[in-house]
């Protein structure tokens, strides 16, 4: 996957304690792991952001070994399903994790190798599945944390895109990227992959955006880009980012959802005053990560658009019936076509020997608009749609109104027909709180011209969030699912 003895005198991965590996270094860790195991296997990698997570993602991939990346706070029920219905022959997980760990295996585990804080554990399952030549890792949607249901990449998937990013995105060994996303997500991933295939030092820390240790890395390491969902945006809007000092930085990027309007246009202006570039993009794990981008020359003229196709790739609209649409500002739903569309899904051990079951092609589940300039604009979700009296309602639009307008306003919607529920983060008791809650509701019945009855301001006390800032809306049917 990469040609690290290209880049042997270079830098590969600096963390926040001041610990460097060079390339060269990465290859000769990346050996000595694989040396251990030393043959084509799955292992389930437990990953935070740090050293010795990267080093086993990297040993792994490069020698043929298919990890299968999840949270190292994944909750240990959850593991312990997985592991039952995968039977990895080898797990790569914090030393910390070792004692509870060993007691999900069972019987028979060994501790084979130790580094960087991890340690690689050999289970004793009874049962090891075959795995398809293609495939590369298994990687979890971003709203399936603790399922069974892995998205299987394939290396051309994996290699394909990172370098359609690396080429859209002019990176080269120059670069310093910092992890601002865990490297289990899709996105947080591609920013590795894409790294390390032109040689440039990845800042790696588990520290957050909130965190006074992360500025200090940043600024002390010069880091040069960071990658973020639209919570974390939102989360930078309050910090007041646009007032920081951050000379070493050239560009932010954005996915994991379509940003408001109002924040796009906040960032791109930031940028354009300030010599730096705004990129949104567009992406799903099922096309390996990126699928569109919004080159940054138009991150002003074009806000709110997730932009154009990557280097490779394809996008169409099509109809209810399928139908292709051509003319411009009529919606559909997105179809991406690409080398970096994956395999498909695996939901049990006998489905790591699956070859390819999606051909090239993925109905994104989107539903877009293309403009006269041939750019792309996301509308929501396909199923993100309630009807309301007979009127279909979009939710994601709904909630980015909602944010748009009501500035610092944390919030989600869902409900079922009829029935919409306004999530709203704050307390009861609260007057200042209260009065928001009215105040979104008559916004939303004076925006949709619909019935109040249909709309419920909820208040609870944090909108419930995956690792990488996605909304969990499963986590909120509690609410309404008797309604």
């Amino acid at each position: 996957m990469w040609d690290l003895q290209k880049f042997s005198n270079n830098a590969a991965l600096t963390d926040e304690y001041g610990n460097t590996l060079s390339y060269a270094e990465l290859q000769e860790e990346n050996r000595k792991l694989y040396s251990v195991i030393g043959r084509r296997s799955l292992v389930f990698s437990l990953c935070q952001n740090s050293l010795g997570s990267i080093v086993g993602y990297t040993s792994f991939i490069n020698n043929g070994v298919v990890p299968v990346l999840l949270s190292a706070e994944l909750e240990s029920e959850l593991l312990a399903n997985l592991l039952t219905l995968y039977k990895p022959p080898y797990v790569w997980i914090p030393d910390s994790l070792l004692e509870s760990v060993s007691e999900l295996v069972g019987a028979g585990v060994e501790s084979v190798y130790q580094a960087f804080g991890f340690v690689l554990v050999k289970t004793n399952y009874d049962v090891e599945y075959p795995l398809n030549d293609e495939l590369c890792l298994l990687l979890t949607t971003s709203g399936s944390t603790g399922s069974p249901k892995f998205v299987r990449q394939s290396y051309k998937n994996v290699k394909a895109n990172a370098e359609a990013i690396a080429e859209y995105l002019a990176i080269d060994e120059t670069e310093k990227p910092i992890t601002t996303l865990p490297m289990n997500y899709t996105y947080g991933l591609s920013i590795i992959n894409s790294h390390l295939l032109v040689g440039a030092e990845i800042l790696v820390t588990d520290k957050g955006l909130m965190q006074k240790e992360f500025w200090n890395f940043f600024k002390g390491a010069g880091a040069t880009s960071f990658g973020g969902v639209p919570y974390t945006y939102e989360m930078l809007d309050k910090l007041r980012f646009y007032r920081m000092d951050l000379p070493s930085l050239r560009y932010m990027t954005q996915a994991g959802g379509k940003i408001t309007p109002e924040l796009h246009s906040k960032y791109a202006d930031y940028a354009e005053k300030n010599g730096k570039k705004f990129i949104v993009m567009y992406g799903q794990c099922e096309a390996t990560a990126r699928m569109g981008y919004l080159p940054a020359e138009y991150a002003v003229s074009k806000c709110g658009s997730m932009g154009i196709a990557i280097p490779g790739g394809h996008f169409e609209l099509i109809d209810e019936s399928g139908n292709k649409i051509d003319a411009a500002d009529t919606t559909g739903e997105l179809v991406y076509s690409g080398p970096n569309v994956t395999l498909g899904y695996a939901e049990k051990g006998e489905d790591l020997f699956l070859g390819d079951e999606r051909g090239g092609v993925l109905q994104t589940g989107d539903m877009a608009k293309r403009d006269a300039d041939g750019f792309y604009f996301i509308v929501g979700r396909k199923k993100r749609f309630l009807k309301i009296f007979g009127n279909r309602v979009n939710l994601d639009e709904t909630e980015r109104m909602i944010k748009g307008h009501f500035e610092g306003v944390d919030v989600a919607c869902g409900g079922v027909d009829d029935h919409m529920f306004i999530f709203i983060a704050g307390s009861e008791g609260d007057a200042a709180i209260e009065k928001l809650c009215d105040d979104i509701k008559s916004f939303v019945v004076a925006k949709t011209k619909l019935n109040p009855s249909a709309f419920k301001v909820k208040l609870i006390e944090e909108i419930p969030k995956n690792d990488s800032g996605k909304t969990l809306y499963k986590a909120l049917e509690v609410y309404y699912s008797g309604t």
